[in-house]
């Protein structure tokens, strides 16, 4: 792919109702696509800034050439990714709808806040998102963190939020939160990099099936970015009671449970959601959104379009 010099824009608040797909955004051609061994058919993946309460956010989007009747989705990633880890998987969805990964507040390319933020100042900064893209109804898409920010959303904006999905549900019990808050505490930075090795063996350990290193060396930079935040999304998270929150979801609820870190504390929900099912995925893990992009996007595509809400 040949790289260009492309302009972004930055879209203040309310600026996009009623016209998002006249948006001139930066090609992500240099941004590194997302790798992937399916062969799907996809459109491009652009990006852009919004104005939030925060701050700029940067957000990745895909769309089909002509306007589409289908509910936008919005996908929300892990701590301490950014949105690039939907970025194969936006290609794929964008063919018949909006899709949409914006970056969480001091991640990514996004601005953080200027204090310790929770799971719900996360959920109100991606209303700022809906809100800037013109979006009225959406589904939402989560992963670990991301899922949560689902969640949190759901309750905030119920009118809003038409179906959840979620790449796993966390449940936790006291002690394995503390266990979670020792290990992902603020980094101590050590003059050999030693710290980094860390973080990249840990990405290798728990790579589903069909993930190499190169999978792991593109989303790899984003966890090394601002040591002194990272931590941010991982105490929101353990700090967020999920297992009473799923429990306020009216909307309907998909729990994808790959076989990852946290497949025995997602069967956990099972039997608290009101309007939820949980779909087991022993055979994929990490990833997953890479390496079966085109499965994994008619699972969600069944699930968003072939059940009623």
């Amino acid at each position: 792919m040949s790289l260009k010099l492309c302009v972004v824009t930055i879209i203040p608040p309310l600026a996009l109702a009623g016209a998002f797909f006249s948006l001139d955004v930066a090609s992500a051609a240099d941004d590194g696509p997302g790798m992937t061994t399916s062969s799907s058919p996809s459109v491009p993946v652009r990006r852009a800034y919004v104005e939030g309460r925060f701050g700029q956010i940067h957000l990745r989007m895909a769309r089909p050439d002509q306007e589409s009747a289908r509910t936008p989705l919005v996908c929300f990633h892990m701590s301490p990714n950014s949105g690039r880890i939907y970025e194969t998987f936006l290609g794929h969805m964008g063919t018949d709808r909006l899709a949409v990964a914006p970056d969480t507040p001091g991640f990514g390319d996004s601005d953080p806040p200027s204090k310790q933020p929770s799971i719900s100042d996360y959920a109100a900064a991606m209303t700022d998102v809906l809100d800037a893209l013109g979006l009225t109804t959406v589904d939402v898409m989560g992963y670990h963190t991301g899922s949560e920010t689902c969640v949190e959303l759901a309750l905030q904006q119920p009118d809003r939020v038409r179906k959840l999905i979620l790449t796993s549900a966390p449940i936790f019990s006291d002690e394995e939160l503390q266990d979670f808050r020792d290990h992902y505490a603020k980094p101590e930075l050590s003059e050999d990099g030693s710290h980094a090795a860390k973080i990249w063996k840990g990405h290798l350990f728990w790579a589903g099936p069909g993930y190499t290193m190169d999978h792991v060396g593109v989303q790899f930079a984003d966890a090394l970015r601002r040591p002194d935040i990272s931590w941010w999304g991982h105490n929101a998270a353990f700090d967020f009671p999920m297992g009473e929150k799923l429990k306020q979801v009216t909307q309907p609820v998909l729990v994808l449970n790959p076989n990852d870190d946290l497949v025995e504390h997602s069967r956990r929900a099972e039997g608290t959601m009101q309007n939820g099912r949980i779909h087991e995925l022993p055979d994929w893990g990490h990833g997953y959104l890479d390496i079966y992009t085109e499965d994994a996007g008619a699972l969600i595509r069944g699930y968003l379009d072939g059940e009623p809400s």
